[in-house]
């Protein structure tokens, strides 16, 4: 750890305002897909008002012995009235049934959506639910001249997310959003070591497929007067907080634009050992742009990482990829594009898959499976051809790329159902 060492004290960030949460400096992956070379934080808080004492959030619970000493230090357990929980995920929510039997009276806020997996939280324990109270945007509790004021803002990163916003001193108890995992006993931004990778990694990796969430948050957020963001994970945002709400958007709004407006666009993405899969996407990439509507833009996956298609595959309307089969799988640079498709939003967008095969043809069934499960639409049905596509085969590719236009267009061409084979 740097600087500071690690304190079994709480930490006032603003006066009756104190961090009592959980460093952890030698986590080297969190949730297995996130990597954490600074180790983070478990944030929670604690806020006292005259007539009541709020906790916000708790921790994980293999560290709930630092967070109840830490408490302890500023509050006795019968002073506490409300508890916050902005996000139910475990390493928020892990020291909540202890701290329930602990402070049995105190009433539970959650949003909405969270009322369930409160429910599922405790079940293992076999803790009876406590006495909740489900709120949304606009919703306050008075501790006795300070407020706690929630904004409902789903989705960041799970459907249940929250933020409370302390109207009296300006201050942001935010859950998930603005936070990183970067661990620094210093605990303030304008203490701790340089953690912009960080930011803006945890962001790439948990905000990013939300970014439309993300705006609303960010457009929910910014009327407030904000002299301190106080996240669930990494520093405390007292320098300039704002600057972190600027660069969220930022971050969340579109850097690549089409520059034909009215146009739909189709990635083609493929890669070929004997270059027939490779004249498969021409031939389909050739049909799309007959139709007309359609800018389309063939990449071949040997020329380059899966990283970098990231921001074009976020802003297109539709996806095709095309591989070979080889050892009754689809090649693993296909792969590896298919995975990085977990950091962006691609609900909804058009998927098809088409490939070249010498045996079995596996490819493009597994990749139809892989865009179906990130909740592609996969309208047609994907072409497979053996070895050498000869000219017939090349014009069903062709015939393959003008359906897909045609639905990215909304000119499908109506389908004839005979009733009497249906009988």
């Amino acid at each position: 750890m740097p600087a500071a060492a690690l304190t079994s004290d709480a930490v006032e960030i603003a006066p009756g305002v104190h961090w009592v949460g959980a460093l952890d400096p030698h986590l080297r992956s969190f949730d297995i897909i996130l990597k954490t070379a600074n180790g983070t934080s478990y944030n929670a808080y604690v806020v006292r008002g005259e007539s009541g004492v709020a906790v916000i959030d708790t921790v994980k619970e293999s560290y709930a012995g630092d967070f109840f000493r830490r408490l302890e230090s500023v509050a006795r357990y019968d002073e506490i009235t409300t508890i916050v929980l902005n996000h139910l995920e475990p390493d928020h929510s892990g020291a909540l049934p202890e701290l329930l039997r602990r402070a049995p009276q105190a009433r539970v806020y959650l949003s909405s959506r969270a009322q369930m997996m409160l429910k599922a939280l405790l079940k293992p324990s076999g803790e009876k639910p406590p006495q909740y109270i489900p709120v949304t945007t606009g919703d306050e509790v008075d501790l006795g001249g300070r407020t706690l004021r929630f904004l409902h803002t789903p989705y960041l990163h799970w459907p249940d997310t929250q933020c409370t916003y302390l109207v009296e001193d300006g201050l942001l108890f935010s859950g998930d959003v603005f936070g990183c995992h970067f661990c620094d006993a210093r605990l303030f931004n304008d203490a701790v070591g340089d953690f912009r990778f960080s930011f803006e990694y945890y962001y790439a990796h948990i905000m990013r497929p939300f970014r439309e969430h993300v705006l609303d948050a960010v457009a929910l957020i910014e009327p407030l007067e904000l002299r301190t963001i106080a996240p669930a994970h990494g520093p405390i945002l007292r320098h300039q907080p704002r600057d972190y709400l600027h660069r969220y958007r930022e971050l969340a709004t579109p850097r690549l634009h089409n520059e034909a407006r009215s146009e739909k666009t189709l990635l083609v993405f493929y890669i070929s050992a004997y270059g027939n899969t490779r004249h498969m996407a021409e031939a389909l990439a050739a049909g799309a742009e007959a139709i007309g509507g359609v800018r389309v833009s063939l990449y071949d996956l040997e020329g380059g990482e899966a990283g970098v298609f990231t921001d074009l595959i976020e802003e297109a309307d539709g996806l095709a990829f095309g591989s070979p089969t080889i050892n009754a799988d689809a090649v693993k640079p296909v792969w590896d594009v298919l995975s990085s498709l977990t950091t962006v939003n691609v609900k909804g967008k058009l998927g098809a898959a088409f490939g070249s095969y010498g045996w079995s043809g596996e490819a493009v069934r597994l990749i139809e499976d892989r865009l179906r499960g990130l909740k592609l639409r996969v309208p047609v049905e994907g072409l497979r051809i053996k070895l050498v596509p000869a000219a017939d085969e090349l014009a069903q590719c062709r015939a393959l790329g003008e359906q897909l236009a045609r639905h990215l267009t909304g000119r499908i061409e109506p389908r004839e159902i005979d009733l009497a084979a249906l009988a």
